[in-house]
């Protein structure tokens, strides 16, 4: 007899844990529909060939292969043993579980392009999965929930994508939060001002941590990086950037103005804030931050990040524009903008700040009916079958047992009503209700049973 165990990077999700995931992947959902967004699902499984050498070497390291049907192995020789592992791969295996939601859309935008409306605006709530290192916070199986516009370059796109986020964690109830953004033009025209093109990568990695270690480390750490003095006192202007949006911009655009590309960053930039006045989304809680460089390689023009406030947990959604995603399936210059929302870490800042709403329960059972044996099983049942008809979610105790056993039952699943339905009841034409939480009991009559329970 085998003993039970989980595969290392999965997880259960009980009731009362699914029941809470149900609800951030419904708020979510709610928006991305509000939005326009269609809903999208692709196969767990996707051919290799698909998937293979759209990540990186150490992408494809990571990729779940699965080993062909039947005897896998029968076209292996020896020559395929000596020329290794990459060799032997492509004669056991055809197909591998997904990576990641944006690869795949790529594959089905360019499969139907000539059935879809473009721009195409499309959402996908799925798990995805990755060969990773299991850790704390890192899973070998996970969900995304992405939203993309491909098909335009439209900067409303990357306008409603604030205002969809701010909506998204309005419904979930984190209203401590920021949606930093950059744009790679702007990361490309820095390094081109100061003399170091091409360094965004080095520029970043440095600067994202004048937080913690304070400029003169961070200065320190470029010259280690290769940046030189002259680079380096040219980047001064970086380190004094205004938060006020009015003046930061005039600031960007007199210190980028030798860089074509740079100032086409900033007037992006100038218009997404613009935009978002325009759509009136009070309060917004978006800011510029040049460290952020999140797909630096990907990206082409904004780039997002929403980070939770006051709490442990770091990131928790990120995106950007990118301009040719569906490039290497042989359809070149769609661009796109998207984000991706990161559940697992919103559940644990909701968790954190302890803010899932109190009425939700581990279970959708608003009543159960008891069951006292043959003499009041068949009005139990009728009862039950009422109820469900009059959209109540009900359920009926399957076994003759005693009240105590029934009345345990219901309290361990959180069911907050029980009909008491014994033959002094049924005799008076009366139901007798328990509020599970007060204890209290009422005696109604039907129509004041069905009005109490849609309440």
């Amino acid at each position: 007899m085998s003993k039970p165990s989980l595969a290392r990077g999965t997880r259960d999700f009980g009731p009362e844990i699914m029941v809470k995931r149900t609800f951030i992947f419904d708020q979510i959902k709610k928006v991305y529909q509000k939005f326009g967004f269609l809903p999208l699902e692709t196969p767990a499984i996707e051919n290799l060939s698909v998937l293979m050498g759209k990540y990186g070497e150490e992408g494809d390291q990571l990729l779940f292969k699965i080993l062909n049907s039947g005897d896998f192995a029968k076209d292996i020789n020896s020559e395929d043993l000596e020329k290794g592992s990459k060799d032997i791969l492509r004669k056991i295996s055809e197909k591998g579980l997904k990576y990641d939601l944006t690869v795949p859309f790529a594959r089905y935008v360019v499969m139907n392009r000539h059935n879809l409306a473009m721009p195409f605006k499309r959402f996908q709530i799925q798990p995805v999965w990755r060969a990773d290192r299991p850790q704390k916070g890192r899973y070998r199986e996970f969900y995304q929930c992405d939203a993309d516009v491909v098909g335009t370059e439209s900067l409303i796109c990357e306008a409603e994508i604030v205002c969809m986020l701010h909506e998204i964690f309005a419904n979930l109830g984190i209203t401590e939060f920021a949606v930093k953004i950059n744009n790679r033009k702007i990361l490309s025209g820095i390094t081109e001002t100061i003399g170091a093109t091409g360094k965004e990568v080095e520029l970043c990695v440095a600067i994202d941590k004048i937080d913690k270690i304070g400029q003169a480390k961070v200065e320190e750490e470029l010259l280690q990086r290769g940046f030189s003095e002259e680079n380096i006192e040219n980047l001064k202007t970086l380190f004094t950037l205004p938060s006020s949006e009015e003046n930061l911009f005039e600031i960007l655009k007199n210190w980028l103005k030798n860089s074509e590309i740079g100032l086409k960053g900033v007037y992006e930039l100038e218009e997404i804030w613009n935009l978002v006045e325009a759509m009136g989304l009070k309060n917004p809680r978006i800011t510029f931050d040049p460290s952020l460089a999140r797909g630096l390689s990907y990206y082409t023009g904004a780039i997002f990040e929403v980070k939770a406030l006051n709490v442990s947990i770091g990131s928790i959604s990120g995106g950007g524009r990118y301009d040719n995603l569906t490039g290497t399936f042989g359809m070149p210059g769609l661009s796109g903008v998207g984000i991706s929302l990161g559940v697992d870490r919103i559940y644990d800042v909701m968790e954190e700040l302890n803010i899932f709403p109190t009425e939700l329960k581990h279970s959708s059972t608003k009543v159960m009916v008891t069951n006292f044996g043959k003499e009041t099983l068949s009005k139990s049942l009728e009862t039950v079958s009422l109820l469900r008809n009059n959209g109540i979610n009900s359920e009926v105790y399957p076994e003759d047992a005693k009240m105590k056993k029934q009345f345990e039952y219901a309290d361990k699943k959180n069911i907050p009503f029980v009909l008491i339905l014994g033959s002094e009841e049924i005799e008076q034409n009366i139901y007798l209700v328990k509020n599970m939480k007060t204890g209290e009991q009422t005696s109604l009559n039907y129509d004041q049973l069905i009005e109490m329970l849609n309440a």
